[in-house]
């Protein structure tokens, strides 16, 4: 992995999701969060490596990320009220806290949990009673990560592009191909084989793409130019049948599928290779009480 890629992957307010409850949380919220605007991962816990040593690795490689803890799964070594506040305390301005719970019977209960969270330890990213019913939850958590600028200052989660992702347009000067570096929901950024003559806000209708194994038709019109490392990057928004920025609604499920699995499993790759590090190196995030009630017998001394 060049500096670059890593450089890309790292950069943007992302949200980490520490063990949630599958059932109150399922996975396919992710997709669904990114055509939101917003990059979001779930940790879970393994015996490879310490959920400890794992939150410690996000902190630490993504700089302003969202952490929400799923309070109500029993993690060894862990009291949550003691470890979220540490956390509050040691990296306060550098991370936004949440929590996720089950939704209490008892008012008293409920309003207790909030109290401790949110005024004694002071987390920001709210205390959010979950419930089994999960567009409802998906509305919750939405609503406090949209608060909560989850997106950063991106409007759309742009996703680094392979060598097989391609573009062709036909001209008046005949065919022009090139290569699509990268592509959001919106956008794509590309560079071409030949000079590029078509004027500024120009539509281009029906050009051939490829986004990493993707292909599909879609109008596009040129809005900027700049050159970078000498080379001449062509920025292009996607135009639907409608006049609308964007690509046509019956593919957007697919982009938007692709944009996902390209974004998340480079992170997912980089958060590996952290971990395995940590792994090799478990002092650096872990006291040895904290090893030991963890489980992690073999680094006691």
């Amino acid at each position: 992995m060049t500096e670059d890629t890593q450089e890309h992957i790292i950069e943007g307010r992302k949200t980490f999701f520490i063990v949630p409850d599958a059932t109150l949380m399922p996975e396919s919220y992710l997709e669904d969060f990114m055509a939101r605007g917003y990059e979001t991962y779930i940790i879970g816990d393994d015996r490879y490596c310490p959920l400890k040593a794992k939150v410690e690795v996000i902190i630490e490689t993504f700089m302003d990320s969202i952490l929400f803890f799923y309070i109500d799964m029993p993690i060894k070594g862990i009291k949550w009220d003691k470890y979220i506040r540490e956390l509050q305390e040691k990296y306060a301005g550098r991370i936004l806290i949440g929590v996720l719970y089950l939704k209490r019977q008892s008012e008293e209960e409920k309003k207790q949990l909030e109290k401790y969270y949110l005024f004694d330890v002071g987390i920001q990213c709210g205390c959010i009673g979950l419930e089994y019913q999960k567009m409802k939850n998906f509305a919750l958590i939405d609503k406090v990560m949209y608060a909560n600028q989850a997106c950063g200052r991106r409007q759309n989660i742009r996703a680094i592009c392979d060598t097989r992702s391609k573009v062709s347009m036909v001209t008046k000067h005949g065919q022009i191909k090139g290569s699509v570096l990268d592509v959001s929901m919106s956008h794509f950024s590309c560079v071409f084989d030949k000079t590029l003559e078509i004027q500024m806000y120009e539509k281009v209708p029906k050009m051939l793409i490829n986004i990493n194994g993707l292909h599909f038709v879609s109008d596009a019109i040129l809005i900027m130019q700049r050159k970078k490392n000498g080379v001449l990057l062509n920025v292009f928004v996607f135009s639907n049948s409608m006049g609308q920025q964007g690509v046509e609604s019956d593919l957007q499920p697919r982009l938007l599928e692709r944009i996902y699995q390209m974004t998340s499993d480079k992170a997912k790759s980089l958060m590996r290779f952290k971990f395995e590090e940590a792994r090799k190196n478990l002092r650096k995030y872990m006291t040895d009480d904290d090893l030991w009630d963890a489980g992690f017998r073999e680094f006691e001394l």
